[in-house]
C-alpha cells in the first residue's frame, strides 16, 4: 500500500495531465482567424504578400511597373506619368462589403483607397467614379491640407472625425471600409472616422457643391473594383481583405 503522500502526489500529476489534455483539446476546437476563411460569406485575401496576382493598373492590360513587393507587403513605388494612370485595381468587382487593410506612407507621401472603381475609355482616373479613403501623412505633407484631404476623410466629401488614432509616417496603421447598401463608414486603428450616407440628399448635396460636380458618376456605381492609388509617392499596403456582405 502507498503512503498518503505518494498518493497525494500521483492525483495531483493525474489532475496535471487532464487539465493539461483539457487545454490542448480546447486549444485545438478554437475556430482559425475569420480572414484565413475563404468560404462564402468569409474573408477573401486580396494579396498573398508573394505577387500581384487579381491586381491590374487601372484601364490596362498586363504587370504594373511601378508596383512591387517588398517583405509581404505591396509597395507603390511613384509613378511619373498621368495622374491616374499609375492607379492599382482588383481584377474582381465588389457590391457591399467590408475591407480591411494594413498601410504606411513615406514621409511626405500621399495615397489612397479607391472603391466601386467603373473602367471604361471615358475615364482617365479612379477618383472620376470612385469615393476614396485618404490616406497621407498629415503631419509631414509638404503644403497646407484641408480636413476633407487628411487621413480617414471621405476625400473632398466628408471630414474625418477630430480624436482620430493616426500613427506616423513610416509605421503601420490598420483601416477598414464597411459598405452596406449605401451605408458608409471608415475606421482608423480602431475608431470611427467618417459615417454617412451613400446618395441620400445630404450626400447629393455635397457632391453637387463640391469637387466633384463635374463628375456625374462620381460616386453613382453601385459595384465595382477595389483601387489603390499611385499618386507619385511612395505607399505600402498588406494584410488586404474583404468579405461580401
Amino acid at each position: 500500500m502507498l503512503p498518503n503522500r505518494k498518493i497525494r502526489n500521483i492525483n495531483l500529476l493525474a489532475i496535471l495531465f487532464l487539465l493539461m489534455g483539457s487545454y490542448t483539446q480546447a486549444r485545438h476546437k478554437l475556430p482559425a482567424p475569420v480572414w484565413e476563411n475563404n468560404s462564402k460569406g468569409g474573408w477573401i485575401t486580396l494579396f498573398d504578400g508573394k505577387t500581384l496576382n487579381g491586381w491590374h493598373l487601372f484601364n490596362h492590360i498586363g504587370p504594373p511597373n511601378n508596383w512591387t513587393v517588398e517583405d509581404r507587403a505591396m509597395v507603390c513605388l511613384g509613378y511619373n506619368g498621368p495622374s491616374g494612370a499609375g492607379d492599382l485595381v482588383t481584377d474582381r468587382s465588389f457590391e457591399n462589403f467590408e475591407l480591411v487593410w494594413q498601410w504606411k506612407v513615406d514621409k511626405g507621401s500621399n495615397s489612397g483607397v479607391f472603391y466601386h472603381v467603373v473602367e471604361g475609355p471615358k475615364y482617365k482616373r479612379p477618383s472620376e467614379t470612385a469615393p476614396e479613403y485618404q490616406l497621407i501623412d498629415d503631419i509631414g505633407y509638404p503644403g497646407k491640407l484641408e480636413e476633407w484631404q487628411k487621413t480617414g476623410a471621405d476625400y473632398a466629401m466628408y471630414n474625418p472625425a477630430e480624436n482620430k488614432i493616426l500613427n506616423p509616417a513610416g509605421t503601420w496603421n490598420t483601416s477598414r471600409i464597411i459598405f452596406n447598401k449605401g451605408k458608409v463608414e471608415y475606421w482608423l486603428n480602431g475608431k470611427l472616422t467618417v459615417k454617412f450616407k451613400a446618395w441620400d440628399k445630404e450626400w447629393q448635396e455635397k457632391k453637387a457643391a463640391e469637387k466633384w460636380k463635374d463628375f456625374p458618376d462620381y460616386g453613382m456605381a453601385k459595384t465595382g473594383l477595389i483601387g489603390l492609388q499611385d499618386h507619385k509617392s511612395k505607399t505600402y499596403f498588406k494584410d488586404i481583405r474583404i468579405r461580401e456582405l
